[in-house]
Parts: structure tokens; C-alpha cells; sequence
């Protein structure tokens, strides 16, 4: 892959979900030497703060959170290739020629550490199928 090539997750509160994709596309792509893939991850209501157990399970995985919550913009979104989004719904700009995909995730927000664990496999996988998508 010679060109670059942006992947956006977009959650609600860029607390959990769209945290737990980036971070796993980011190892992803390090893993694979694939430094022409930029990572983003983003809300359209962000958090004052990513959830404490997604903190604890990427922290269990050797992984951290991409950054502190931050707002969707949708220049993030035009700028993109790849635009995931996982529960923010219509707030979610669209732009033609970017690809969407909307994955039904559940929120890890106030939920146990073992489920926090099982959703972040959920995503693992579908962040995996992404790349065998996009490299293939």
C-alpha cells in the first residue's frame, strides 16, 4: 500500500467503542508495518473521559486509548477513506465517496470488566475483517 489511507471510528462519546477499534486498527496496522494507515477515532457528544474499563481492558491487551475524547468534525469525516460508526446514528455527517459501515456494537459504558472483555473481542473481529477488506 503506497497511498495513504485514514480509517475514522466514530462512536458517540469516543469513550469506548470507537477507543477500542482505534486501538486495536493501530496495533493492527503497526503489527503489519503498514505506516501509510492513519487512525482516527472520534464523538459526537465526546466524554469528558474514555471509560475507566475500556482503560482497564486495552491495559490488559498492552494497548492504550488513542486520545482523550474528542469531537467528530466533519472535515474528519470528508478526509476519511474508511468511516466506522458505531451508535451515533443521523449525528454522523456523510460525505459522498467515503466508505461507511455502521457496526451494531454494544456500549461498554457501565459495564462489567468481563463485558467490556467480550464486546472489545466483537470488535477485535470486525476490525480484523476491515483490514483482510481493505488489504485484499
Amino acid at each position: 500500500m503506497d497511498a495513504e489511507l485514514t480509517i475514522l471510528f466514530a462512536c458517540r462519546q469516543n469513550a469506548g467503542r470507537s477507543q477500542l477499534a482505534a486501538a486495536f486498527a493501530q496495533q493492527i496496522a503497526d503489527k503489519r508495518g503498514l505506516s501509510t494507515i492513519r487512525v482516527l477515532s472520534a464523538g459526537s457528544e465526546p466524554a469528558s473521559k474514555v471509560h475507566p474499563q475500556v482503560v482497564h481492558v486495552l491495559a490488559e491487551l498492552g494497548l492504550q486509548p488513542d486520545s482523550e475524547p474528542k469531537l467528530l468534525l466533519p472535515e474528519n469525516v470528508q478526509t476519511s477513506d474508511w468511516v466506522i460508526t458505531m451508535g451515533c446514528g443521523e449525528s454522523c455527517p456523510y460525505f459522498p465517496g467515503v466508505h461507511f459501515e455502521d457496526w451494531d456494537i454494544p456500549d461498554p459504558h457501565n459495564k462489567s470488566n468481563e463485558d467490556v472483555r467480550f464486546i472489545a473481542q466483537l470488535i477485535r473481529n470486525k476490525v480484523d475483517d476491515l483490514f483482510n477488506r481493505i488489504l485484499s
